[in-house]
């Protein structure tokens, strides 16, 4: 692999971690537990965390099993004693020396292992189907080591106690591999959470490989197997040994029971709450990012890390919320090409073409000059100057609650009253009109313009063809707005209404207006009377 390959591999892991950390749900760890660390941390400090995770639990995990097996061997069943002169070597010797020697392999060997395993997450490589499948199996592998050494202590103390006397066979027996088989179950279960971080890279590939006792069922009842049918499969031998053998006194049998019984109680506690908090974990992260999701925050992104169905659930919620995204995304695009109005409108009922009458009022702006103000500033300049002209217009037409219906160059055309029914559409529109004639005065003088103002019926709706169509008005007030317009370019305050509109407004509004001249505007049969603000 090349320099710029590595490179380029790392730059891209530093995106995703902080995108994902973007996406982070507040005082939540990613991966379930603060023991696995985060997202962001670097595979050689992972690494360390992994190995130290893992030798700590498998080290305690087997020291608590061979205690428990001695427990049984020399406690729960003393007779024959292991403490006989003909088997001392035996006890004192070839166990201790077994017990050491298994612990340092088990460790370094198990661990080892799971650590070749994956090693692609460690070296920073993409993970290909080989790395996936020896992630989600690396907990088995370190368990078949974990019971290949147990087994083969029980083959070799049962063995040489029982070339001794065959009454030591059913003890050992019991003792050490039903110890061995709990205990490595316990293991496994640690090194699925432990490898959390790698299976969230590895599940990237893909979905995890079928495994042995696949899914949150077949977890379930591997559990129950091993950390409740084992133990009461134990106590139930140690009756039939008793019975058998008839070494055991009552009250030997009856401490016998007791110590398998603490033993089931505490390993099958143990075992449940493993399994409870892996199962559990994943749910209340799903939870956590739903209640995100519920306060708006449609960045929340989860990491899937585990392998069952709870994987699934996780990986399910990430591509809701990346719906929702798009959804929001596409609402916010609409509603900036046709109107938040309208795009809401659109939301609750099925666009259809047709339209109805409605009282509104319009305002219509155009720029003077646009001609020599296109041909005489840069294309870039002259984009920049009509953003900041129709800026203005459109904070306020929506504060007044009307909807910026369309832009037509260096025009614009704003309806009040429509689609969103207004008490006195007259009041917003003339209220609306004034203050972006002072805005743009004072804000953008070099863009002078001038606005017209109108009221009365207008047919509003879609209008187009089915495939293609767009919610707009028609009628006279639109036109006598556009003609007013026209007017408002050579008038002192560039701002004229109808006298009609000014009737139609409340008298808060209407003193703001002064009423002028009487003209003919172009097209229209009846004289309009003008008004321009009092201010002009």
């Amino acid at each position: 692999m090349t320099a710029k390959q590595t490179m380029a591999q790392r730059l891209g892991r530093m995106l995703e971690a902080l995108t994902r950390q973007s996406g982070r749900i507040p005082n939540v760890p990613e991966y379930g537990s603060w023991l696995l660390g985060r997202v962001a941390e670097t595979q050689a400090r992972r690494r360390v965390r992994i190995q130290l995770i893992l030798t700590l639990f498998v080290v305690v995990a087997n020291l608590i099993g061979i205690g428990v097996a001695t427990l049984v061997v020399m406690v729960a069943f003393p007779q024959p004693s292991v403490f006989d002169s003909r088997v001392r070597w035996i006890t004192f010797g070839v166990a201790p020396a077994y017990i050491v020697s298994a612990v340092i392999v088990g460790v370094f060997w198990a661990t080892r292992r799971v650590i070749n395993n994956v090693r692609w997450a460690i070296e920073e490589t993409p993970p290909t189907a080989a790395d996936q499948r020896n992630t989600f199996f690396a907990p088995w592998r370190l368990t078949r080591v974990l019971l290949a050494l147990w087994g083969a202590g029980t083959v070799l103390l049962t063995t040489l106690f029982g070339l001794e006397d065959t009454s030591y066979i059913p003890k050992f027996l019991l003792g050490i591999s039903f110890s061995g088989i709990v205990v490595s179950a316990c293991c496994y279960l640690v090194t699925e959470f432990a490898l959390r971080p790698v299976a969230a890279q590895a599940l990237e590939a893909g979905p995890p490989p079928e495994r042995f006792a696949p899914g949150i069922m077949g977890r379930t009842m591997l559990v129950w197997a091993l950390g409740s049918g084992v133990p009461v499969l134990g106590i139930l031998l140690a009756a039939i040994i008793t019975l058998t053998l008839h070494n055991v006194t009552p009250t030997q049998f009856v401490v016998a029971v007791i110590i398998l019984a603490v033993f089931a109680l505490v390993f099958g506690f143990t075992l449940m709450w493993i399994l409870s908090w892996l199962t559990a974990t994943p749910v209340r992260m799903v939870r956590a990012a739903l209640n995100q999701v519920e306060t708006g925050n449609l960045n929340t992104n989860l990491v899937v890390f585990d392998g069952t169905e709870l994987g699934q659930l996780q990986r399910g919620f990430n591509t809701m919320v990346a719906g929702l995204r798009e959804r929001e995304r596409v609402r916010d695009l609409f509603g900036r090409h046709v109107g938040r109005e309208v795009a809401a409108a659109a939301e609750r009922e099925r666009p259809k073409l047709g339209g109805e009458e409605r009282h509104a009022a319009v305002i219509f702006v155009d720029i003077i000059g646009s001609t020599q103000l296109v041909t005489g500033r840069p294309a870039a300049e002259v984009v920049k100057l009509l953003n900041r002209f129709f800026a203005v217009i459109v904070d306020e037409v929506d504060l007044h609650k009307g909807l910026v219906n369309k832009f037509e160059g260096d025009a614009c055309l704003a309806v009040f009253g429509a689609p969103n029914r207004l008490d006195c559409p007259e009041d917003a529109a003339l209220a609306a009109a004034r203050t972006i004639a002072r805005r743009l005065d004072a804000e953008i003088p070099e863009c002078q313009a001038g606005i017209g103002v109108a009221a009365g019926q207008v047919v509003a709706g879609n209008v187009g063809a089915r495939q293609r169509f767009e919610y707009t008005v028609i009628g006279g007030p639109v036109n006598e707005a556009a003609r007013l317009c026209e007017l408002a370019k050579a008038a002192p305050g560039r701002l004229l209404a109808s006298s009609d509109t000014i009737a139609g407004a409340t008298e808060t509004e209407s003193a703001h207006w002064t009423l002028g001249d009487i003209v003919r505007l172009r097209g229209h049969e009846e004289p309009t009377r003008l008004a321009s603000p009092v201010s002009a």
